[in-house]
């Protein structure tokens, strides 16, 4: 409810926050409203001492609250109540956030436009925190806390801090936070975190609020222990959550070894080392009661523990270490104490139990991974609890989320110590109990299994069948269920070894026990517990047949079999294909033959073989392909959906293709793909991804059958296309991607098919049936006449798929070879609006590759060619529409590109090349050449502003920004001169100075494609002529710019030079390429065995460094996103600018001004002689010189 005047105050108010004047920001004193300080110091004495004495234990100094309270024992009667600030603003702001939660949208505008002229006063953050604490009722107390907290994130500077946060401020909001009822203060302690992060964290600048803080947990309702509590113990503890959130990553990634922050030590020190005594108490009093829990005690517990997690789960405070012991013994009563039998009620007092019995599996992983100085010595008594939680997998299919997520974490912290020195010794013995009562029991299938299997079948995949298993590690924290999260351990200890043996054994306590003199190096060979231990487990379940299908504990028992080996792939990657042949033909395979249907297993079966892909035997592969096929038909089974089955097969045989398995014949695949495309949006889209990952395997041999293949799919993806703007459904995306890829593929055939007459008839005749379903299908999508005009008269199209759609326009592009076809296809009319998308679009962080830039450049020439209509000039719309001119083909365009230049980094270099493709390569005409203008500004002021802010130091993008106002800068030298000076004095100056610096041998890269010098010659060709017209044309920038000409001039001589010598040289180096290519492949296979056996693991301290220097490297601005290196070779298309005689500039330039130029500057003689070298024809004008 809260969104008007609040969301309206973060988009709009807010911004208007920072400034002298504000007593929020900057004043001191300002605003009398009371001090925390003296309110909070003030109590009892006597019940200090009493209190003390009780939390005072062995290894804590327990909550001695007498040192920080004051002596005064004058109290104020209402000792809850928050001293506000009575103003006439205070009474204006109240009824307006009242009025921000209307269902009146105008009633919500004014008065969010009200609170914005009212948030530029001094007093309006208190009068926030005011009513926040004692509005009239809790709508309004929301609305003030959430418009505080976004009042304080948008006054944040630009650098990430605040402006000075006045000391009477901070005092009222920590007092605020102590009385506040729960839905507030979960609003109002995000802006305290705010504060917290610049105020204390950054700048250690807030001295009081530590001891304020303890003297408010000290003087709380819950450990006053008696009728002089003035505060929230629960709000106290969450305003410390909040305020040891930020510690729980490293503050400093510049440092290798960060020590830990001096602002933590004191909070462990003054706040966390006494509590853990007060944390033992409430442990001791919370178990004594069995069968019932108190909320608050429960809930302060919870806190305590997040706040000790967020301690050490980064660092460890010295003032803490000592006190782990003790802790975490209190952490394994509470975990003794959690029942998971499932007769427990899950009352809100025990859901509490839970939460904090989860922290505390959290806290262990984190003592664990980051601790071991401190952990070891623990990590017997927490394996011991974690074992008495894992044994409880067996009522996984009746525990509720949470209950099931402490058995998944009790696993990680087994897989973790597994990972550790000790944790051999400590985890091997109890082996045998893990896979029979606590990893077996989670992997056996279950009443939960079938019912998510009936109503959720996309869930049940994501838990049972999952895709993220490629890497098994005790160091994993996105596991989440007690399944995966088994599976996982399975892994880990399948893939650990025991100690040196000579023969195997039966179990790993019998293979731990050696001879003292068996010093033979034929006993001394470390074998893998899978070997050992877990392949003879699970040999020990008979595999389903048509005799025993009706035993549901055999089929269930066998479901946990294949989930088994689903975890052990590490494990047999590293035992080579005889195990993996072995599994898979006995164990796997004949699941596909039986008679009786069980799809549950079929479903499991084609997971492990997708899993397995990467390490299947050759031979193997072709009866696993047939297996595939024939689930991937499979039927459903009356009642029984096969969906999982379909999907489970579509996945393993796109991993089967993608790891080299050509089938025998590709068209009966992709037939058979194509023709389970149903009504079914959820399978089609599993089976469009299917269709690209075989058209990408298949390549070439599939590029034959794909106009066949188009025109059956575009008929299936149009009927999903919405009859509205609401964005497209999955599967039309994944449609629109598995057409793009095909028309990937058909591109790459391109240049073999051209050679032969035939086969160029037959390929140009699929591209016009490929371009005219493309048609088709955007025309379907984008001209359908159901879309209604915007606000503006503009044709609108959902913005979806927009790099697929571009490919999809570049192939139509492709296949127009006359102008008849561009009225066929309609080619202006789905420029029109594809222009228009890509203007408005922003998501460029979801694709990597985009197609718009090619698609651009084919646009041009195809206007070229035939002349588009609406491309540099749109027609009015005839009536009704509005008589509004609107956006052209290449108007639209232009956004785009300004876009990118400006906003994003890595699509600076291509869009920068399309700069010279718009500007140079189509024919202006005088009543166009206002397009051409208003493309230049747009690109010269994008461009410079872009080189403005990484011109402190030099990097690759300084070339292309720099040479796309060079192209402006030729088609319009005064009015860019004036955009470059506006937007920073001398802009001018320090353009063509860092054009002359592209030239030098200290740039990298260095200017290399002929097309890139041309224009550099002939851009400062026209900076000397400028300069030459001012009044004193002697000066640095005039004889710079000069010598760079003669450089660029020189260069530009060698490359034309080089190219040609290269063009000479070029058919002898491919003979002997030929020759070299066995050899070289011979030479790059031992190379490669050779780095495999020399592949170095980086150790924590490596990674910690590296990563250090990284930063450090990063802050200095040594390290620029620079985009992809592919697009750095580019050649840059100059259309118009290719037939000017560049070498004539220079000399009529030099011919008209020597005695200017040449007479009047101190030229390097080195310069000169490479010039006259180059160019003899100018040797008359430097005799003087030389």
């Amino acid at each position: 409810m809260v969104v008007g005047g609040v969301e309206m105050g973060r988009r709009r108010g807010m911004g208007k926050t920072r400034g002298k004047g504000n007593g929020y920001l900057a004043v001191e004193g300002s605003v009398a409203c009371g001090s925390v300080e003296s309110t909070m110091r003030a109590g009892s004495a006597a019940t200090a001492r009493d209190l003390a004495e009780k939390m005072s234990g062995k290894g804590a100094k327990g909550l001695k609250m007498g040192k920080t309270l004051s002596k005064d024992k004058d109290k104020d009667k209402d000792k809850k109540k928050l001293v506000t600030c009575s103003s006439r603003a205070g009474l204006q702001i109240a009824p307006l956030l009242s009025q921000t939660l209307s269902p009146d949208s105008n009633a919500v505008r004014t008065a969010s436009e009200a609170l914005d002229g009212l948030s530029l006063r001094p007093e309006f953050p208190f009068s926030l925190l005011s009513i926040a604490a004692g509005g009239e009722n809790q709508g309004q107390k929301v609305a003030a806390a959430t418009y505080l907290k976004n009042f304080t994130r948008r006054s944040i500077n630009g650098d990430g801090t605040l402006s000075k946060v006045s000391k009477e401020f901070k005092e009222q909001l920590l007092q605020a936070l102590l009385q506040v009822e729960p839905v507030v203060l979960k609003v109002l302690v995000e802006a305290f975190r705010i504060i917290v992060v610049t105020e204390f964290v950054k700048q250690n600048s807030w001295p009081e609020l530590v001891p304020d803080l303890l003297s408010a947990i000290q003087n709380s309702n819950l450990i006053s222990n008696g009728a002089d509590w003035r505060w929230n113990t629960i709000n106290a503890l969450t305003v410390l959550h909040a305020l040891l959130r930020p510690f729980q990553y490293f503050l400093n990634p510049k440092v290798a070894k960060e020590p830990v922050p001096p602002q933590l030590e004191l909070i462990a020190k003054e706040i966390l080392v006494p509590m853990l005594a007060l944390f033992h108490h409430l442990v001791e009093k919370a178990l004594a009661t069995h069968d019932r829990t108190e909320m608050e005690t429960e809930k302060v517990l919870l806190t305590i523990c997040k706040c000790i997690y967020f301690a050490v789960r980064s660092y460890m405070p010295s003032t803490l270490a000592p006190l782990l012991p003790s802790f975490c013994r209190d952490l394994i009563s509470i975990l003794g104490s959690l029942s998971f039998d499932c007769a427990v009620t899950l009352e809100d007092g025990y859901m509490m139990r839970l939460k904090t019995g989860k922290r505390s599996l959290l806290i262990f992983c984190a003592l664990v991974t980051r601790h071991r100085k401190c952990s070891d010595k623990l990590m017997p008594d927490i394996i011991n609890c974690v074992l008495n939680v894992v044994k409880y997998s067996k009522n996984i299919s009746e525990l509720d989320f949470l209950s099931e997520r402490i058995v998944s974490l009790a696993f990680d912290v087994i897989s973790r110590v597994l990972e550790t020195g000790p944790g051999w010794r400590l985890v091997s013995p109890h082996f045998t109990f893990l896979l029979d009562s606590a990893i077996f029991p989670a992997l056996v299938m279950n009443e939960k299994d079938i019912s998510e299997w009936e109503v959720d079948a996309d869930e049940y995949i994501r838990k049972n069948l999952p895709s993220d298993l490629d890497e098994i590690s005790g160091w994993r924290e996105d596991l989440f269920t007690a399944r995966k999260s088994s599976i996982n351990l399975l892994g880990v200890i399948s893939m650990s070894k025991g100690p040196p043996m000579g023969t195997s054994s039966n179990g790993p306590s019998a293979s731990s026990k050696r001879k003292k003199g068996e010093k033979n190096k034929r006993h001394n060979q470390h074998r893998y517990m899978g070997e050992l231990f877990v392949l003879p487990f699970l040999s020990k379940f008979p595999i389903p047949s048509d005799a025993n299908a009706s035993q549901t504990r055999i089929i269930n028992d066998y479901f946990g079999v294949l989930m088994a080996y689903g975890g052990l792939q590490d494990f047999l990657r590293e035992q080579g294909s005889g195990y993996v042949t072995t599994i898979v033909r006995t164990r796997v395979l004949p699941l596909y033959t039986l008679y009786v249907s069980l799809p549950y297993l079929v479903a499991t079966a084609n997971w492990i073989l997708g899993e397995l892909a990467t390490c299947l035997p050759e031979e193997m592969s072709a009866d696993v392909y047939s297996s595939l096929l024939k689930a991937l038909a499979m039927p459903d089974k009356g009642d029984i959906s096969c969906y999982p089955v379909r999907v489970s097969a579509a996945g393993a045989i796109a991993a089967l293709l993608e790891n080299g398995y050509a089938p025998p014949e590709w068209l009966p695949l992709l037939e058979g793909v194509i023709g389970r495309i149903s009504n079914e949006d959820e399978e089609s889209s599993i089976l469009f991804q299917l269709l690209s990952s075989v058209v990408e395997a298949g390549d070439e041999t599939v590029a034959v059958h794909i106009p066949y293949i188009v025109s059956s799919l575009v008929g299936a993806i149009s009927k999903w296309i919405p009859a509205n703007l609401e964005p497209w459904p999955q599967v039309v995306e994944r449609g629109f991607a598995a057409l793009a890829v095909m028309v990937q593929c058909w591109e790459n055939i391109v240049p073999e098919e051209l050679d032969q007459n035939e086969s160029s008839e037959k390929w140009t005749s699929g591209r016009a049936t490929i371009g005219g379903a493309f048609s088709a299908l955007l025309q379907r999508a984008w001209l359908s006449t159901v879309y209604q005009l915007d606000k503006e008269g503009e044709a609108s199209a959902p913005p979806s798929c927009i790099d697929d759609s571009s490919k999809l326009l570049l192939s139509i592009m492709h296949s127009v070879t006359g102008s008849n076809m561009l009225l066929e296809f309609k080619m202006s009319e789905l420029l029109l609006v594809w222009a228009d998308l890509i203007a408005d679009w922003n998501a460029w962080e979801e694709s990597e590759d985009l197609s718009v830039f090619d698609c651009i450049k084919e646009v041009v020439n195809l206007h070229s060619k035939y002349g588009l209509k609406n491309f540099l000039v749109r027609q009015m719309p005839p009536p009704p529409a509005p008589p509004v001119p609107r956006r052209s083909i290449i108007e639209g365009i232009g956004v785009f590109v300004s876009e990118a230049i400006l906003q994003y980094t890595s699509a600076t270099w291509r869009a920068c090349s399309c700069v010279h493709v718009l500007l140079h390569v189509p024919s202006y005409s005088f009543e166009t050449d206002g397009v051409k203008q208003s493309l230049a500004i747009a690109f010269s002021r994008a461009a410079f502003s872009h080189f403005r802010e990484i011109r402190s130091k030099p990097s690759s993008l300084w070339k292309p920004l720099l040479l796309a106002i060079s192209s402006c800068y030729l088609c319009y030298p005064d009015m860019v001169e004036g955009i470059l000076e506006k937007g920073e004095n001398g802009g001018f100056a320090i353009w063509a100075s860092a054009l002359g610096f592209l030239l030098t041998s200290s740039f990298e890269p260095r200017l290399s494609a002929t097309s890139e010098i041309k224009l550099v010659v002939m851009a400062l060709a026209q900076v000397v002529e400028r300069l030459l017209g001012l009044e004193k044309p002697s000066g640095v920038l005039l004889r710079d710019c000069f010598t760079s000409l003669l450089e660029a001039s020189v260069r530009l001589k060698e490359v034309q030079e080089e190219k040609e010598e290269d063009e000479d040289d070029g058919q002898a180096e491919d003979d002997d390429d030929d020759d070299d290519d066995d050899v070289d492949d011979e030479e790059s296979e031992d190379d490669d065995e050779e780095s495999e056996a020399e592949e170095h693991e980086e150790t924590e301290e490596e990674f910690l460094d590296r990563y250090a220097k990284a930063a450090v490297a990063l802050e200095n601005g040594i390290v620029i996103e620079e985009g992809d290196e592919e697009d750095q070779d580019h050649e840059t298309e100059l259309g118009s600018l290719e037939e000017v005689d560049q070498k004539r500039v220079v000399f009529s330039l030099i011919e008209k001004h020597h005695q200017v130029l040449i007479q009047g500057q101190a030229l390097p003689l080195q310069l000169i002689s490479s010039f006259v070298n180059a160019y003899p024809e100018f040797s008359l004008f430097f005799q003087q010189s030389r």
